[in-house]
């Protein structure tokens, strides 16, 4: 592939005091996206989810967070408005850039930088992922196959705070997540705070290598570096889905984008291994190896060509994943581990809510609903694969990166089951092939407000002994009253609030896209 050259040396020169004007006075919304995120933090102490045996139970300020009504209700309170403030402070900052310059680059590396400070000492918010990762890391250090065991092998593994889908399920990352995973756990001695601080660093690095490699891409592709990082790395969705929930899927996301510079940059042996790492995390990036494999064959190649680099790609990638499993011992048990955990499906997700009314009317004729929304599933799945076996097959060679993007977007979208972290798979790859300021940034406006909201009232820790005659009634108030104060809030910024309310609704008049328009 050979990128389109960014228009970076035949513009005139900007005059000094419109680079000063580049971003117009971004402390107030930096400030304002500093203390959502630390009311978050505030939030997490909370309703947060703790391992069981985790000693800042006993603290007094987390006994009277985590068992008085009061303490929970402004836990929830702080959780939700801290979070769609998070929301506005980036629309606001997006709006408050001029000129998406060096100056807009420095402001949107200080907002991820503030914004994600609070979130890397809060409690996990959103999803207890990362207790399963200490369990399954304990699973290696005490000598078990984690592709084999589910973490109910271990003694007391309930107080590891993991979900207990976890405890029959086997591993479905790969063998490199493992080794961290193994090496967290050994390292901490199975210590729940630490070894979570750990794992969150491990999200970090992620984060740090979208930082570095989405402007790079997204200016091999003509597409403004600045607005592309605003769009992702200061993005509350990614932030709040890779620090505050630690998940894994930032190291992945991380990786791959790596790799996929490299490969658009002919050091292709560099990008293939990257990419297999980012496999070695979490095996869905393996939807990238095609692409590479048109990248490495070059724009007028044949189809012979092309199938000799497919065929290199795969054998590079496979021989490193074989190495990899001889190494560890555990072989390509994640293979197996990939149904589950996670439900069968969700209710905003496309082929989840045809799945549900299919088996709802199935089973009003006496038919088993189950199997209906598996076919319905299944059936998404050839769609998606089909989708992305044509994207693979057919287009324009400098829109690799595009088609790359689409065929992961379709295996993503046609899955019963959307998680919010999905859908933070795909922002880097669109912001970096261009999203207009137009019907798409709005698209993307509206997604962000409603996985947020989601998040926001999804999952919580809350005791069910607040609410003495029915374990499950507290937490259903507490998922109500973050729902109602999140949709409250996002309502404010469509229809009332004057500064953001345009956004959802016209088309803004477009910024200077210097030095890449």
């Amino acid at each position: 592939m050979t990128p389109p050259t960014p228009a970076t040396g035949d513009q005139a020169p900007v005059p000094a005091a419109a680079v000063r004007a580049e971003v117009d006075n971004p402390a107030s919304s930096l400030w304002s996206g500093f203390i959502g995120s630390f009311f978050m933090f505030v939030g997490s102490l909370g309703v947060g989810w703790l391992a069981p045996v985790s000693e800042l139970r006993r603290l007094p300020l987390f006994i009277w967070m985590r068992t008085e009504a009061i303490g929970v209700a402004l836990s929830i309170v702080l959780l939700a408005v801290g979070g769609m403030l998070l929301v506005r402070a980036w629309l606001r900052l997006g709006q408050r850039v001029r000129v998406w310059g060096e100056q807009a680059h420095r402001v949107t590396l200080i907002a991820v930088a503030a914004w994600s400070l609070p979130m890397v000492f809060s409690v996990p918010l959103f999803s207890r992922d990362v207790y399963a990762y200490i369990g399954q890391g304990r699973l290696m250090v005490e000598g078990f196959n984690p592709y084999e065991n589910g973490i109910s092998a271990l003694s007391n593994y309930f107080q590891l705070g993991a979900d207990k889908m976890w405890t029959e399920a086997p591993v479905p990352y790969g063998q490199l997540f493992l080794w961290i995973e193994q090496f967290v756990v050994w390292f901490t001695n199975v210590h729940p705070e630490g070894s979570v601080m750990l794992f969150r660093l491990v999200s970090v690095v992620g984060v740090v290598l979208c930082v570095i490699y989405v402007p790079k891409l997204a200016a091999l592709h003509g597409v403004n570096p600045h607005r592309a990082l605003w769009l992702t790395a200061a993005n509350p969705l990614f932030l709040t889905t890779f620090i505050a929930s630690v998940h894994n899927d930032s190291l992945m996301i991380g990786l791959a984008l790596a790799g996929l510079y490299y490969a658009a940059t002919h050091r292709v042996i560099r990008g293939i291994v990257l990419v297999t790492l980012s496999i070695a995390v979490k095996p869905i990036t393996i939807v990238f190896l095609p692409f590479i494999g048109l990248l490495w064959a070059g724009r007028d190649a044949g189809w012979l060509r092309k199938f000799t680099f497919w065929a290199l790609t795969a054998g590079i990638s496979f021989g490193l994943l074989v190495l990899m499993s001889l190494v560890n011992g555990f072989g390509f048990g994640w293979i197996n581990g990939l149904s589950a955990p996670g439900s069968i499906a969700i209710w905003y997700a496309p082929v989840g809510l045809i799945g549900m009314l299919v088996a709802s009317l199935g089973s009003v004729f006496g038919l088993d609903g189950s199997t209906l929304a598996s076919i319905v599933a299944n059936i998404g799945k050839l769609i998606a694969v089909g989708i992305a076996g044509w994207l693979i097959l057919k287009g324009d060679h400098d829109r690799v990166m595009r088609r790359l993007t689409l065929a992961f977007a379709a295996v993503v979208l046609l899955s019963p089951i959307i998680q919010s972290w999905y859908v933070v798979w795909l922002i880097p790859l669109f912001a970096v092939t261009g999203i207009r300021n137009d019907w798409q940034v709005k698209a993307l406006y509206f997604v962000v407000s409603f996985f947020m909201i989601y998040s926001i009232s999804d999952q919580l820790e809350v005791f069910p002994y607040l609410q003495g005659t029915d374990v499950g009634l507290a937490l259903l108030f507490a998922r109500i009253a973050a729902a109602i104060t999140g949709v409250l809030f996002a309502l404010y910024l469509v229809f009332w609030d004057t500064k953001t309310r345009g956004l959802f609704r016209t088309i803004d008049v477009p910024v200077v896209q210097h030095p890449i328009s």
